[in-house]
């Protein structure tokens, strides 16, 4: 078996847009291009729809966004929801990529997919009118790169599937742990079944209620506003074109740090201590809820460590008595309400009087702090699993185009019936798992 690395192109070596077909008007799983994360393994949003045209794919394959926004955005994906010889569909924009038997391992074809070597190849093949230029099949198909044997790809994709995996799991798990806290909040602030005094849930057990000008209330509980529960503070940019401001190790938050997770633990940008004393943000601390309020507005998250902040969001950070945990899922509530009063009206700005206008329950503040001692737990192991996953992701993106190159050797377990010298890699770094 030989373990030498040889010069391919694209084309060569791995099928595009491979040959499919489906006869118009059958019913299959459709994939559109809004159904997609960026660089995902794992699809989860589909329809079933008749086929009337479109790329076609099946199980192992890797569909890649070619017009723009989407390529940038990193609109990839690992094709996983079929049954064996199934056939799905999509967007017309999606180029499919197919590993050739022998020659090109699927998984492989994948991570060769979201290197940053095939990106840079692929966005700088676009072309057509500004906002609606696309990634042309000829240039990317003629792509020079070296290939690995398909044993040595195998190994390469676990490696980085063992990372993908562990990365899975921890996002999962905070799900979860946000699920069960959003839980308890839901039953004790807005079902109002906190346990009474004797461990009983409130409501239940017949509790007594007031009317309000929300409805009924429990007893000793009073309507304000929300900005009787915490302060609202902005932030701001310090100037773009003073380089001494900027790419230190302060995290910049700003609406495009939004994401699936809960904490926010990098940032796109960063800034310095100089850009920090030259800006109208303060350095707000770990769990300093921020909500986006322009451009996507309400979008909800925790500061994972201290940061910075620019003025398109706004930073909400408890008064006395209440604490953080509690205004991050009122807030998420309070959201709901904005969205729901819009009317069908286009949700497009947040500003402070937002807050000073908008009316909630003021609960008795002892019950806040137990809802905190209860969820703490849960919020330490979330904040630790983002933590971890921040440094997967770190590893990962490192190793990437180091093993992709052949800078890093994974080890390959040889035919000892083979009667070929034994390969030296003199200039490559093996990994050690």
């Amino acid at each position: 078996m030989s373990f030498e690395w040889r010069e391919t192109t694209l084309g060569e070596s791995l099928d595009i847009n491979p040959f499919y077909s489906i006869r118009k008007g059958t019913l299959a799983k459709k994939i559109s291009m809004a159904d997609l994360e960026p660089f995902t393994r794992k699809i989860t949003n589909y329809e079933v729809a008749e086929f009337n045209g479109g790329s076609k794919f099946k199980n192992g394959d890797t569909l890649v966004a070619r017009i723009t926004p989407c390529l940038e955005n990193g609109k990839t994906a690992y094709v996983n929801i079929l049954e064996k010889d199934e056939l799905g569909f999509g967007s017309t924009e999606f180029i499919v990529l197919r590993g050739k038997e022998g020659i090109s391992d699927n998984k492989y074809v994948y991570y060769l997919s979201i290197s940053p070597e095939f990106r840079n190849v692929a966005i700088k093949s676009m072309t057509g009118t500004s906002g609606r230029q696309r990634a042309q099949v000829d240039a990317i198909s003629k792509w020079q790169f070296r290939l690995p044997p398909i044993k040595e790809q195998k190994e390469i994709s676990a490696l980085l599937s063992s990372l993908d995996d562990k990365i899975e799991l921890n996002n999962a798990i905070n799900k979860n742990l946000e699920k069960m806290a959003q839980i308890l909040f839901k039953r004790w602030f807005v079902d109002f079944e906190f346990p009474n005094e004797n461990g009983e849930p409130y409501k239940s057990s017949g509790g007594e209620f007031e009317e309000s000008e929300l409805g009924l209330i429990p007893k000793g509980w009073k309507v304000g506003r929300a900005t009787d529960i915490f302060d609202v503070q902005s932030g701001g940019t310090p100037k773009t074109s003073t380089s001494e401001y900027w790419n230190g190790e302060i995290p910049f938050f700003t609406p495009k740090d939004c994401s699936n997770s809960l904490y926010v633990i990098e940032t796109e940008k960063t800034i310095t201590e100089d850009g920090l004393n030259n800006c109208n943000s303060k350095l707000y601390k770990t769990d300093t809820v921020f909500i986006t309020a322009r451009g996507t507005v309400g979008k909800v998250a925790l500061a994972g460590r201290d940061m910075a902040m620019n003025q398109s969001c706004y930073a909400l950070v408890a008064k006395s008595g209440y604490t953080q945990k509690y205004v991050f899922h009122l807030t998420q509530q309070l959201v709901n309400v904005l969205r729901k009063n819009a009317s069908g009206a286009v949700f497009d700005a947040i500003t402070v009087s937002t807050f000073q206008n908008l009316k909630t329950t003021l609960p008795d503040i002892e019950l806040v702090r137990h809802f905190d001692g209860l969820v703490n737990g849960l919020y330490s192991l979330l904040l630790e699993k983002a933590n971890e996953t921040q440094t997967l992701q770190q590893l990962r993106d490192t190793l990437l185009p180091k093993l992709m190159s052949g800078e890093i050797r994974v080890p390959v377990e040889r035919d000892n019936s083979a009667t070929e010298l034994p390969m030296v890699a003199e200039s490559s770094a093996i990994y050690q798992p």
